[in-house]
């Protein structure tokens, strides 16, 4: 018979790929029945017998019958239900021949699953703020190291120190910005990757979903397929201890993965109370880099991008007044911006210092107290406990010399005098020695937290009038 023939034919090509004990336990009991119109049908002891077939050796069956039968060739099973009343049914090969399957699916051209290929994934809604880009990010001292992190992170996202890229500052100061610049940033340098940001509080909302409709496993599953997980406002966190164990799993699995994390914070991991410790000693992992309140630079510099990308024409003295006395965070500058550009259209005034006085008086509430000279050695002379005409010297300690120099820097960052006429007032030196000490501190202020704390809290006593 010419079914049975074949069917020789191919065991002992069989034969030749499979061990012994496997040929005689599951090859040896197929009974070939039939060939015909391209289809060849056996039959099978059992329905394991059947499952096992198509599980392990579908692939070496179907590529001996295109080799001795011919390509195409289709197999079906005869699979004995009941021996005892010979309750016999017909099924054909589940899956499909090797030459069909689609290689997206996992599968390479012999049909052979590869376990270490990933499934294609549906792409998601990153919900990203596509306004918020690194062109629309002024750089400055309060940002430069976040936003020369965010670059580098954008272009090989998990591939680089910063896992978790760890930003934090006071509200306002561009966290917000800077996270969502890095995301549209990440999904058009490498488009397939799947970012999400998510607010911590959404976050919360959709776990607490996910405990009252019992698919934990689910929102887990979900998280763990993210490449670049954004997630704003971290702190808020605190005290939610289920999500904050459901997250520290989601952070184990996407960090030994080489996923992106970022994470933002109103304040340093060391200062987050609320959080678990496990969690805070993760979040140091990668960099930790904070957001300072923008300087005069910087403030000008934005308000100047402002200007520019709404067509407005403010003068110099406007720009000036508004980043002298707008300092908390970036968000009161736009703010301004945009109240000044209302009035001006609604009472048909030019935007002018006047204006400019009324509106930030309204929206910031802010007095702008009269820094003179003399106020700043005053304020700096007591802060470190010396005589006011310590500074005025020529000594060279080394706490004398540091009061000098912090005093030239803030009369050259809040007053309108030159340089010349700082240095005669204090000390009697020259415009090229306060340039050097205004360096000096700008230098400390980068390097010396102490320093920096110093300097910043006799601001503040100057701003308190």
């Amino acid at each position: 018979m010419d079914h049975v023939r074949l069917w020789n034919r191919c065991l002992n090509v069989i034969k030749d790929n499979v061990s012994e004990v496997a040929f005689e336990t599951w090859f040896t009991p197929i009974v070939p029945l039939d060939y015909k119109d391209n289809e060849f049908i056996v039959q099978v002891p059992s329905q394991f017998f059947y499952e096992y077939i198509e599980e392990k050796y579908i692939d070496l069956l179907r590529k001996t019958l295109y080799r001795e039968i011919g390509e195409g060739t289709q197999l079906k099973y005869r699979i004995v239900m009941d021996k005892a009343t010979q309750t016999v049914t017909e099924l054909p090969s589940t899956k499909k021949p090797y030459y069909e399957v689609d290689d997206t699916q996992g599968q390479n051209k012999k049909g052979i699953h590869n376990p270490f290929e990933k499934k294609t994934l549906k792409d998601i809604d990153p919900n990203l703020n596509g306004n918020y880009s690194f062109d629309s990010f002024i750089e400055g001292k309060a940002n430069k190291l976040a936003r020369i992190a965010g670059l580098s992170i954008a272009a090989n996202p998990g591939d680089t120190a910063f896992n978790p890229l760890f930003l934090h500052g006071q509200s306002g100061v561009g966290k917000t910005h800077l996270v969502n610049a890095i995301g549209v940033a990440c999904k058009e340098q490498n488009p397939n990757k799947r970012v999400l940001y998510v607010s911590a509080n959404l976050f919360q909302i959709q776990y607490t979903n996910a405990v009252r409709r019992n698919s934990v496993n689910d929102f887990l599953n979900f998280y763990q397929t993210i490449d670049v997980l954004i997630i704003d406002d971290i702190h808020e966190f605190a005290g939610k201890t289920a999500t904050q164990n459901t997250f520290f799993h989601i952070f184990n699995h996407l960090h030994q993965s080489r996923k992106q994390i970022i994470l933002t914070c109103d304040r340093s991991p060391a200062l987050i109370q609320g959080l678990e410790q496990r969690l805070l000693t993760r979040f140091k992992w990668g960099l930790t880099a904070e957001l300072e309140k923008p300087d005069f630079d910087l403030r000008k510099a934005i308000l100047r991008t402002k200007i520019y990308k709404d067509g407005l024409d403010i003068s110099d003295e406007v720009v000036n007044f508004i980043a002298e006395n707008v300092v908390e965070n970036v968000r009161d500058l736009e703010g301004v911006i945009v109240s000044l550009l209302a009035h001006s259209m609604l009472t048909n005034a030019p935007i002018d210092i006047k204006l400019a006085e009324k509106v930030v008086k309204k929206l910031v509430s802010i007095t702008p107290v009269s820094i003179s000279l003399e106020k700043i050695r005053e304020v700096v002379c007591s802060y470190f406990n010396l005589e006011l005409e310590t500074i005025l010297t020529q000594s060279r300690k080394r706490e004398v010399v540091q009061a000098r120099q912090i005093a030239m820097y803030l009369s050259k960052q809040y007053t309108k005098h030159s340089l010349s006429s700082i240095g005669n007032a204090i000390g009697k030196r020259d415009h090229a020695t306060v340039l050097h000490a205004c360096k000096t501190v700008t230098d400390l202020m980068s390097t010396d937290k102490n320093f920096k704390s110093n300097v910043l809290e006799i601001e503040a006593k100057l701003k308190k009038g």
